[in-house]
Formats: C-alpha cells, sequence, structure tokens
C-alpha cells in the first residue's frame, strides 16, 4: 500500500479503536480493478434476506479456520457474526486466527496462499491488493452464488477480476466528502449543497459572516488529500472510463478537467482565503475540534471522524452532518466512497469445509450478517448489502452516507478502481492548498509522481 493510503488507513484503523464504544469501527482502503471487470448480479428483492437466514445445516460437526488482522475492532466485529452463526449453525465452529497488520500480514496471506497453507477463509483488503493475490489461480470464484446478488452493484469491482467474484463485504462502508456543521447551516440560513457553485457560494457568506468556512489541517499533511480524492464519483460520472484509462496511461490528472478539478478546488480555497486562520499548523485533532465547536464550518474529511468527535464532544455530535464533496450538476450529485474488506475461500478448502464456507459467506452477506456485526461493534457507515439498516444509536453524520449508498449515486475511490496512486499526493496537496503551487503544476507533479509507482508495478502502458 502507498504511503498515504497507508497513513488513511492507520487512521482510520486509529480511529476505529477509539469509536468502537460509541459508533464503529473502520476497515482498509486499497484498490481494485476497473469497474468493467464485475459481472453484473441480479435477483429477487427478496434475496437481500433469504438466502442465508435458514441456511441448510451441516450434516456433520465442521470447524472452520478464519485468518483475520490483530485489530480489536476487527475481531469485535467477526466475533458478531461468530456468535450469531453458531445459534442457526450449531455444528459449524469457527476459530479466528489472528496476523499482524500492514506490510507483515500482507505477506503472511500471500505466503499461505502460495504454498497451499492458507486457513479455510480469511479477511483481507478488497480492491488493488486484492489483485496481488491473483484471485482468480487463488481464490474460489462465487459469481455463481446466489447471495452475490444481495450485494450493491457498486461494491462487486472491489472483489472482482478476470470475471469472477471472490469475496463478500465484511464491514462498513466510509463516506469520503465533507462533513459540516448543521448549527451554522441553521444559523446562517444555509442548505446543503448539491453543486461545486452552492457549496463556493455558501463560503462566501460564512466568510461575509466571520465565520471559517473550510478546515485545513497541513500540519498533518494526509488530511489535506481530501479535496482530491473524495472527488472521485465527479470523475467518474464526467470520464466514465477514467480509471481504466490512467490504469494504462492513456489518462493524467494534468490532461483531464474533470480529474484536475480537485486540484482546482484547492487552489480556490486558498485564493478566496475559505481556510481557519492557523491552516497550516493545524493538526486533526484540532480540525475536529474546530468543527465541533463552531470554529470553522467544514472539513472535507473521511466519516471516520465522526466517531472521535462522538467521543470528545460528545454533546456536539447532534451538530455533525455529512454530505458527498459537490461536482457540476445537481442532478448527479453523488459521493465518493472508501470500501469495506471482505471474507475469502481460497481454492485449498474442498469438500465438506468448502461447502461450509460458502454457506458462512452467504451468512455474512445478508442483512442477518449486517446485523451480527453491528451487535459486534457499532458501524462505522453504511453497509453495502440490500435491504441492510444501521442502529438509530450511530450518529446522524454516519446516517448521512446511506442515501448515497442505497440510491447508487455512489462511486468507491479511485484507490479501488486503479492501483495507481502516487507516494506524495499529501506533500502535493499541501502545496497548492498554500497557495506554493498553481492546480495545473500540482497536477502534473502528481503525474510524474504516479509514473514512478506504476513502473515499479510494471504496468502495461507505463
Amino acid at each position: 500500500m502507498t504511503t498515504t493510503a497507508t497513513r488513511l488507513r492507520v487512521m482510520a484503523t486509529l480511529a476505529a479503536f477509539v469509536v468502537g464504544a460509541c459508533s464503529g469501527g473502520f476497515g482498509g482502503s486499497s484498490s481494485a480493478p476497473s469497474a468493467s471487470a464485475a459481472p453484473s448480479a441480479s435477483a429477487p428483492a427478496s434475496a437481500a434476506t433469504s438466502p442465508s437466514a435458514s441456511p441448510s445445516a451441516a450434516a456433520e460437526p465442521v470447524t472452520l479456520s478464519w485468518f483475520v488482522d490483530d485489530n480489536n475492532v476487527t475481531q469485535a466485529r467477526l466475533q458478531g457474526l461468530i456468535d450469531a452463526y453458531k445459534k442457526i449453525q450449531p455444528n459449524v465452529t469457527i476459530e479466528i486466527e489472528t496476523h499482524p497488520g500492514g506490510t507483515d500480514g500482507d505477506n503472511l496471506v500471500k505466503t499461505r496462499l502460495s504454498t497451499g497453507d492458507m486457513n479455510d477463509i480469511f479477511y483481507y483488503n478488497s480492491g488493488s491488493l486484492l489483485q496481488a493475490l491473483n484471485p482468480s489461480d487463488t481464490l474460489v470464484d462465487l459469481s455463481k452464488e446466489p447471495y452475490i446478488a444481495n450485494i450493491q452493484e457498486t461494491y462487486l469491482p472491489t472483489v472482482s477480476a478476470n470475471g469472477g467474484i471472490y469475496g463478500v463485504p465484511t464491514e462498513g462502508t466510509l463516506g469520503g466528502g465533507i462533513l459540516y456543521n448543521k448549527k451554522i447551516y441553521a444559523d446562517q440560513g444555509l442548505q446543503v449543497p448539491k453543486t461545486w457553485a452552492e457549496f463556493a457560494a455558501n463560503n462566501d457568506k460564512l466568510k461575509k459572516a466571520g465565520i471559517a468556512p473550510v478546515c485545513a489541517t497541513f500540519k498533518d499533511t494526509w488530511t489535506s488529500q481530501l479535496f482530491v480524492l473524495a472527488d472521485y464519483y465527479n470523475v467518474q460520472k464526467a470520464v466514465p472510463t477514467f480509471a481504466a484509462d490512467y490504469t494504462v496511461n492513456k489518462a493524467h490528472y494534468a490532461d483531464t478537467p474533470a480529474a484536475q478539478a480537485g486540484f482546482a478546488h484547492l487552489q480556490e480555497a486558498f485564493d478566496k482565503g475559505w481556510w481557519q486562520k492557523d491552516y497550516g499548523s493545524d493538526t486533526f485533532a484540532n480540525g475536529q475540534k474546530e468543527l465541533a465547536n463552531g470554529t470553522c464550518a467544514h472539513y472535507p474529511m473521511l466519516t471516520f471522524a465522526v466517531g472521535t468527535i462522538a467521543t470528545d464532544f460528545p454533546d456536539k455530535i447532534a451538530d455533525i452532518g455529512f454530505f458527498g464533496q459537490p461536482g457540476d450538476d445537481a442532478a448527479t450529485n453523488g459521493a465518493t466512497i472508501w470500501m469495506p474488506a471482505a471474507t475469502y475461500i481460497p481454492k485449498t478448502t474442498t469438500g465438506a469445509k468448502l461447502d461450509a464456507a460458502k454457506q458462512f459467506l452467504a451468512f455474512i452477506a445478508s442483512v442477518p450478517g449486517t446485523e451480527a456485526m453491528s451487535a459486534g461493534v457499532a458501524p462505522s457507515g453504511p453497509y453495502v448489502i440490500k435491504g441492510s439498516t444501521l442502529p438509530d444509536s450511530v450518529p446522524d453524520a454516519i446516517k448521512d452516507i446511506k442515501p448515497y449508498i442505497d440510491g447508487g449515486n455512489n462511486s468507491p475511490a479511485l484507490e479501488f478502481l486503479s492501483p495507481v496512486k502516487g507516494p506524495s499526493l499529501e506533500q502535493i496537496t499541501v502545496a497548492v492548498g498554500s497557495g506554493l503551487n498553481s492546480a495545473a503544476e500540482g497536477a502534473k507533479l502528481y503525474d510524474q509522481d504516479v509514473e514512478k509507482q506504476a513502473k515499479q508495478l510494471a504496468l502495461p502502458g507505463w
């Protein structure tokens, strides 16, 4: 995983640990094949609950070993699944074996798959890290299983390769966009914007009222990326082939206006004075505090921050909402989503264990499965299982993501659709957001940055 993606994952994991008692745990961010790799799935509406609500009982006792990372929040969520499944499948015992996170864990997963020693099932990233496992050679194809129809279409590309589907989502999503202070909006008579022009108009009005329109926390450089990363839904709407073309060096940020827009937003924010006074030295923690206390009105961020706001400012959490980063067209308004990790079955799992594993994955990919995960750890965001709901206790900002999921007006972040992500994006976005480089210069620098990584990955076209 690249440096920037790793930092997003690390921050999400840290936030998840804090959030566990209050609003959820968060999973990984990675990359995936292009949307064209995902087969379509269709089924009657009742399919969202029927395949796994009453699985056929295992005739003989079966024990499945589940290889998972050693994050406490992950284990609590998965234990919720195990406990619920045991009640309907008493003959199936599921035992968790843990491995370290990060590179060490990745290497262990790859080693076990390559040597044929992988556990019966395993929990792992969706996206480009999955592609590095050569899923069509190492994993069981689930595309013909009826429960695949339970999964939202937008998720399938992140667990697909060469026409097959290999995993089921085993956590909630994360929204990438704008956290905002609803009390400020009410006091100033503002409406949630559906276009960037409306967002800019809101910011201009806020500035005149003496309120910092947008929090920037460039001391923690990773936070500077959101205007670029969270804009991908709008890029895909404007240029549907961008992810595939970008991966093979046929499209770039510098020569694609829709993609360069994220950098332009950073430049606009600096030029118009939207940032708060101390944006260059403020930290992620300060940004959450300033948003909660109404010192600034907006914070471009992943929704895992909602959990720490709920913990640190419980009397302010009801004031926090979320909306997707607006684009040019209100009719196509949507959001960029960071997609869940998944559970997979290696091809070395056969016979009765394979049958039991498929039935367990059917349970995971069902409404009862999402309820079991929520019982283990409160969700960080909506599930991508059709018909699933969120507990009433989750903060409103988490609930705000659900219409984007249910309505299909969302896209996985680019890093879920392409393995190309340069290590220096956060430094480049700080420079553009601080007025040191123009949007055009930033886009060009980032194209040069990703070229190094693409060549290291030996991707075609580079």
